[in-house]
């Protein structure tokens, strides 16, 4: 089985990045997979409605269920063999995402406060379940996103334990997409953070600056090129610092910290007005000042821990 990598400091506080699963290639081959898995009483299944999982409030812990669960299904994902030493399932257990019906989801547990979201319970998970359940949702959103071929428009139909979907018509097999995008914690002379406001957000609710990688460019370039856009702001050698899955739906986050360059230091912020309202310079005192009403990233987002990388420790004010 494939371990788990020792993080390093920044990558250890990104809730999403931590994983004790090792994904098993090589199972997803086999024939019949789901009818195998189903047959061995030591499957687990972690259940999903509706982007969220079962919690088990006491532990702080996902819900993970025998194979039963397995015929009510409507997208079946094979995840991988458990690594954790602490989970009550044995190491190597194998773990099957199941995607259910409103119906099926009520049935199982009527009680909506049991289903959570992966934004609001990440950093209280441990690791296998965090993963686990970032997993289990980019892999289910891509499923939704690539139901028919791009070539033809035929239905595709899922494959190798759900990592492959096949146009029977092309007979092509469509692959598991991941979008990049970076985000940036912006650094002036004075040591402050350059935070913006985007329109679809209260106006009191302030993040770094992020934006999607173009074709035929870097990670490198694209900072450069997002914070101008966005900011009018000019930067300096972007240092990467770690990435994060986002799936909302099918997103890898690229961290990176920049400075400005002191050639326009300058010059003023011009906020695009139409992604983002507002871009304001902070620093630590303004994010100490309980008269501040800004508020900040949650502590799943890799935002936060960027911000909290300059900050030098936990931030003081309230997130989103």
């Amino acid at each position: 089985m494939i371990g788990q990598p020792v993080p390093n400091t920044f990558l250890s506080s990104l809730p999403l990045s931590r994983f004790e699963i090792d994904r098993d290639h090589l199972t997803r081959d086999i024939p019949d997979l789901f009818d195998v898995l189903a047959a061995d009483e030591s499957t687990r299944v972690l259940p999903i409605f509706n982007q969220q999982a079962l919690l088990d409030p006491e532990h702080s812990r996902l819900v993970f269920l025998g194979a039963s669960v397995l015929g009510d299904a409507e997208q079946l994902v094979y995840l991988g063999r458990s690594l954790a030493e602490t989970s009550l399932e044995p190491v190597g257990t194998r773990l099957v995402a199941a995607e259910l019906s409103e119906e099926a989801a009520k049935a199982l547990e009527p009680d909506e406060s049991r289903w959570v979201n992966l934004r609001l319970v990440a950093a209280d998970l441990d690791d296998r379940d965090a993963g686990a359940f970032t997993e289990a949702l980019g892999i289910l959103n891509w499923h939704h996103s690539h139901t028919h071929c791009p070539r033809c428009g035929a239905q595709t139909v899922p494959e190798k334990g759900g990592w492959v979907r096949r146009c029977p018509v092309q007979q092509i097999e469509i692959f598991p997409r991941t979008d990049p995008a970076v985000i940036v914690g912006i650094v002036d002379a004075d040591d402050r953070i350059l935070l913006g406001s985007n329109a679809l957000w209260a106006n009191n609710r302030y993040s770094l600056l992020a934006g999607f990688v173009e074709p035929g460019e870097s990670l490198e370039a694209a900072t450069v090129r997002e914070v101008f856009e966005e900011s009018g702001v000019r930067i300096l050698e972007p240092e990467y610092l770690g990435s994060q899955p986002w799936p909302f739906p099918a997103s890898l986050m690229c961290g990176f910290l920049a400075r400005v360059d002191p050639v326009t230091a300058a010059d003023p912020l011009l906020p695009d007005g139409e992604e983002i309202l507002d871009v304001r310079w902070f620093s630590r005192a303004d994010l100490e000042d309980p008269a501040q009403t800004v508020l900040l990233p949650g502590s799943s987002s890799i935002a936060r821990a960027i911000i909290e990388h300059w900050y030098g420790g936990p931030l003081p004010r309230p997130t989103w």
